[in-house]
């Protein structure tokens, strides 16, 4: 039987891990990369146990998904893993790696820093999209999925650099939704509301905007790296081909509480 697979950026925690595991629960195999230090091992390790246990394929890569070099032995090996009626269903991009300074003062970013977290948390979506495409083994219900946030709009302390990122990550996204429609491939945008993850808690300050969200979500919690994945397990459906190039709120009502 021809299997869907799904390949999925910064596989080993938090959002990431969570939709790899209701993706591998659905039959997918699960293709995913990350990049993480030697004490990570163990988590990671048990990650792809949990994964294997529904049945399918499960490759991890430990490396830097935004190098050009990187990315395409990735998807050779990809390649490699998928039999010939096997089709790739699912990108999904959450990459959170990006330098946390302000604009200016004693600690102002540099440009090197601009860079690299525009590069990882930003362009390398169009790289891995264009090239994925490109093998031809993608389906015409294709979904490629980014996660933002609301720092492509909202301003936090020394949040400049990434909320630049999620920005034209959102600009990518649109531009890709269009460019692909003809293919029947879809590309949009995950906003989560506040979810206690690694990431969030790298942010200066993530504690009060913790505490701001548990008492403004009128859903009365944070959201979940599993709220998110449950949205991703209705999104690869072919029912929703019609639904692209959008920024899609998953926060149980708390961006619009007042």
């Amino acid at each position: 039987m021809a299997r869907r697979w799904a390949v999925i950026l910064g596989v080993s925690a938090g959002f990431g891990a969570a939709i790899a595991e209701a993706l591998a629960e659905e039959g997918f195999g699960i293709f995913g990369v990350h990049f993480d230090r030697r004490a990570a091992e163990p988590s990671v390790s048990a990650l792809k146990d949990r994964l294997e246990t529904h049945g399918g394929p499960v490759v991890f890569r430990n490396e830097n998904a935004a190098s050009d070099d990187n990315r395409r032995a990735a998807i050779e090996e990809l390649l490699q893993h998928m039999a010939d009626d096997d089709t790739l269903t699912v990108l999904v991009h959450s990459l959170a790696f990006g330098t946390l300074r302000p604009f200016v003062g004693e600690r102002a970013v540099e440009r090197r820093h601009v860079e690299m977290t525009l590069d990882v948390m930003a362009n390398s979506l169009i790289y891995w999209t264009r090239d994925l495409v490109n093998t031809q083994r993608m389906s015409a219900n294709g979904r490629v999925l980014a996660m933002t946030s609301a720092g492509s709009t909202t301003v936090w302390p020394n949040y400049g650099p990434v909320g630049v990122a999620k920005a034209a990550l959102e600009a990518s996204v649109r531009q890709l939704a269009v460019e692909l429609a003809p293919q029947g491939i879809t590309v949009n945008a995950l906003l989560a509301g506040v979810t206690d993850t690694a990431a969030l808690r790298k942010i200066p300050g993530h504690e009060a905007l913790i505490n701001q969200s548990r008492q403004k979500n009128p859903s009365g919690r944070l959201t979940t790296p599993g709220d998110v994945a449950q949205l991703v397990r209705a999104l690869v459906r072919p029912e929703t081909h019609w639904l692209t190039g959008n920024v899609l709120r998953v926060d149980g009502g708390e961006s619009v509480a007042g």
